[in-house]
């Protein structure tokens, strides 16, 4: 057995005479030669021992590639979409779970409903933690936030669910009820905007996005589309997106080589600008401008500093709390809308049932409301079909990490160990999605043939697991239904035709490539269903703008010049980008 050769090398290795490896007698050093020999044979000893230890922890966890020595399976990885490469390992290896070795560190994919269920959720205090992120989190959003906390020790987990509670009074499942208003007139808004200038509908679903969530944490909302907050924060989440996908260039690579983050950054080339450390963060810039305007009493950030002293909350907790925010529903949520457009064009068969069902229950005089829900019972599945067909967060977020030693059908999985549920794998699986590629609200019916079982009573595992899922969950299910239930009641979506009569198609898999995923740019057709839908969205459009007036507000801070070295006009909070 593989466990008796390593046995017999790790004992061949120890027990070795110094006299041996020509080190002289007495095992002293005999001149400068000889000392760099040991130096070399001691190197390659730890080099040995350290393989030894992988091997032998390979032995004991789930099955997966074998690794080379440091390298681990980092030269297999594949330049994109690395979650397509890992169901098709699972496949190979004929089991829900295997182990990948990024350099000397395993990690494990879940690529299958159930055993993420039992694992992450069903052991979701064993799995809470997160496991060092050199990239992501030592060199971008530190480990101290919410998002990344490590929740190892007593104290830490103290601290954690004091973030996680100061989060769930901004967007928990109770809190996003009092947000229906405001979101139903800016889903509003998205209509008339979709009806203005329909090409634009990336730019309109952004603006949504984030006024939304701008409204929740600074009693502010965004109108135009053009706001530095949008084209600015969105881009920011799409490089931080960026920073989690398992790769083998650089920065990633830096997850296979972690000693080489102890660089400088000013002489590391490959750390990509990583690891600067700044005395104020712009999301704290922008929650203290909210705090010291009046109004607005209930907005996030106005509870945060309400509450900063109950939960001693420093600078950066409240800058990565509100960063959280955004994070939670600004791109995720238009990335959502963006692959809601794309399915219609690509399965216009399914657009004809929601129609039935939107005119049978709204009729065409006005547009969908939260109270409708109940009664639209093939809407429903549609958006559960979104969510599930393309999701943003295609790997589950970011990676859990046992707390302690643990074993699923007798696999070991260390503690510590990288652990992430492959949303991609688990919502392809033809079990329980048959024809999983095919875009189908059906599958989400209770009566239709191709229902199977499905660990948890949403039918898709979108937003994560356990006590790391994501925060946004309730906001996000919320805002989507909505804004989806009526751009199906007003419009019809489908396929660009050129003047020549020829159609562009469409790709559904042109997506990005990182932790968030949207498709990438195409051009379609969004037409006013009727005359009276188009009416009644001109209508409904003005009297949101005027509900949503309270609102109104701007910030004085940009993202493109907050840490700017030049700058030295923006008062306290324009510090210079200082390294750590």
């Amino acid at each position: 057995m593989i466990s008796d050769h390593l046995r017999n090398i790790t004992i061949h290795l120890s027990t070795h005479r110094w006299a041996d490896l020509g080190l002289g007698v007495l095992g002293k050093p005999q001149g400068p030669i000889d000392i760099a020999v040991m130096v070399a044979q001691a190197v390659l000893l730890a080099l040995v021992l350290d393989y030894v230890h992988m091997l032998w922890l390979r032995y004991k966890m789930p099955p997966g590639p074998f690794p080379l020595p440091i390298l681990g399976n980092t030269l297999l990885l594949p330049e994109n979409k690395p979650w397509i490469y890992f169901e098709e390992l699972s496949k190979r290896y004929n089991t829900p779970v295997i182990t990948f070795w990024i350099g000397r560190n395993p990690t494990v994919w879940i690529n299958d409903a159930w055993a993420a269920s039992e694992i992450l959720d069903k052991r979701a205090g064993i799995y809470s933690s997160r496991p060092r992120m050199v990239v992501f989190a030592e060199l971008g959003n530190g480990q101290d936030g919410m998002l990344n906390m490590y929740t190892t020790t007593a104290t830490q987990r103290e601290r954690w669910r004091a973030h996680r509670k100061l989060m769930h009074h901004g967007v928990g499942v109770q809190s996003v009820r009092r947000y229906r208003s405001f979101q139903n007139d800016e889903s509003r808004i998205v209509a008339a905007d979709l009806l203005a200038s329909p090409g634009e509908y990336v730019r309109h679903f952004e603006r949504y996005a984030t006024s939304v969530v701008s409204i929740i944490g600074f009693g502010r909302r965004v109108e135009r589309w053009d706001d530095p907050i949008i084209t600015e924060v969105i881009a920011n989440m799409h490089l931080a997106a960026d920073l989690n996908v398992p790769g083998k260039s650089f920065p990633m690579l830096m997850e296979t080589f972690p000693w080489l983050a102890r660089f400088p950054t000013s002489i590391a080339p490959w750390k990509r600008g990583l690891g600067r450390k700044r005395g104020f963060n712009f999301f704290y810039a922008l929650a203290d401008e909210a705090a010291q305007k009046p109004g607005h009493d209930g907005s996030f950030v106005k509870h945060l500093f309400a509450e900063r002293a109950k939960y001693g909350l420093r600078d950066e907790e409240v800058s990565s709390l509100t960063g959280n925010l955004f994070g939670a529903g600004s791109d995720t949520s238009s990335s959502t809308l963006i692959t809601f457009i794309l399915a219609c064009c690509a399965f216009p068969e399914t657009l004809a049932p929601a129609w039935e069902e939107l005119d049978r229950v709204v009729g065409q005089d006005r547009s969908p409301d939260f109270a409708d829900e109940p009664n639209m019972p093939y809407v429903r599945a549609f958006v559960k079909e979104v969510f599930r067909w393309r999701s943003v967060a295609i790997i589950g977020g970011q990676p859990h990490a046992p707390t302690q030693d643990d074993y699923y059908n007798g696999w070991l999985i260390p503690k510590g160990t990288w652990t992430q549920g492959n949303v991609w794998a688990i919502h392809h699986h033809e079990r329980e999605f048959p024809d999983p590629d095919r875009f189908n609200p059906q599958r989400f019916l209770a009566d239709h043939e191709d229902g199977r079982p499905f660990p948890g009573e949403r039918g898709y595992m979108t937003f994560g697991w356990g006590r790391r899922v994501c925060s946004g969950q309730a906001l996000a299910e919320q805002g989507t239904w909505i804004t989806i239930a009526r751009i199906l009641w007003g419009f019809k979506i489908a396929k660009k035709t050129r003047p020549d009569g020829s159609v562009v198609e469409v790709d559904i898999n042109n997506y990005t490539n990182g932790l968030n995923m949207r498709p990438q740019p195409f051009e379609c057709s969004i037409t006013p269903r009727t005359p009276r839908t188009a009416a009644t969205i001109e209508q409904e459009g003005r009297q949101a703008r005027d509900d949503l007036e309270q609102y109104r507000g701007e910030t004085k801070y940009r993202m493109s010049t907050f840490y700017s070295r030049n700058d030295r006009a923006m008062d306290k909070y324009g510090d210079d980008a200082k390294e750590e």
